[in-house]
């Protein structure tokens, strides 16, 4: 279903979201270690437990297709290895040679691997002709556990809360506590995101997307995707809301 992972057992997982402790399964890796997640998020034990199983099931890798402008799709994979299991933020194309990657989470974090500004572009630009999550708040959770940014804006925390209150995510008495779980997780530092001077590569100068100075991310200092030509390039810099309209 997706170049790369051709030999694995891959399956899509958008029917996923619909079962009850989804999120909480999906984003409890986002919370302090010690806090009560069953009750942070409002589910059962069971339904937490249940849904967990299906994400980290060995013989059915779930994938989550979110597709957005241009042609693009960012995936979300999770990499369910017997002994090195883990989870793959990417962004594919049809006419790309090989995939743009965001972030992977496992014993050797890589990220973060998105802006606010992106996270948020990508969440609200869905592509309704491709297979996938459509639903915006569905989407910004979703991507969530990639961004990592340190000039957040302030209204970040009603963006979060208004989808966490969309998929019902959480009890109202707790979404403020939630919301600044996920906006300070532990997964990523907040890392500073610029836009930094066209390069030209051979006769093609690129330009018009960010990247980050966080050590261990796949954007640090480079482009988000290899061995595309320029107007690939400029076609995913207005994707991800970056580029000139």
């Amino acid at each position: 279903m997706i170049d790369g992972y051709e030999d694995d057992p891959v399956v899509a997982g958008e029917d996923l979201l619909d079962r009850p402790g989804f999120w909480a399964a999906y984003l409890m890796g986002m919370c302090e270690r010690d806090e009560n997640v069953p009750d942070l998020f409002g589910v059962d034990n069971d339904d937490l437990d249940t849904a967990a199983d299906a994400l980290m099931d060995e013989e059915a890798w779930p994938a989550f297709r979110i597709p957005f402008g241009g042609g693009h799709t960012a995936v979300v994979v999770f990499a369910n290895f017997s002994e090195d299991a883990g989870i793959d933020y990417f962004v594919t194309h049809a006419d790309w040679d090989r995939r743009g990657f965001l972030a992977t989470i496992d014993g050797h974090f890589a990220g973060p691997g998105l802006a606010w500004r992106e996270l948020v572009h990508i969440a609200r630009t869905p592509d309704r002709s491709s297979p996938g999550v459509h639903d915006p708040h569905a989407r910004l959770l979703l991507l969530l556990p990639a961004l990592g940014d340190r000039d957040t804006p302030a209204d970040a925390v009603d963006v979060v809360a208004r989808a966490l209150r969309s998929a019902q995510v959480v009890p109202e008495h707790e979404t403020e506590r939630l919301v600044a779980r996920l906006l300070d997780h532990p997964m990523f530092a907040a890392a500073r995101w610029t836009m930094p001077e066209p390069h030209r590569d051979g006769d093609e100068v690129f330009g018009g997307i960010l990247v980050c100075d966080a050590e261990h991310s796949p954007r640090r200092g480079i482009r988000l995707a290899q061995g595309i030509t320029r107007e690939q390039n400029d076609r995913l810099a207005r994707a991800l809301g970056t580029g000139p309209g």
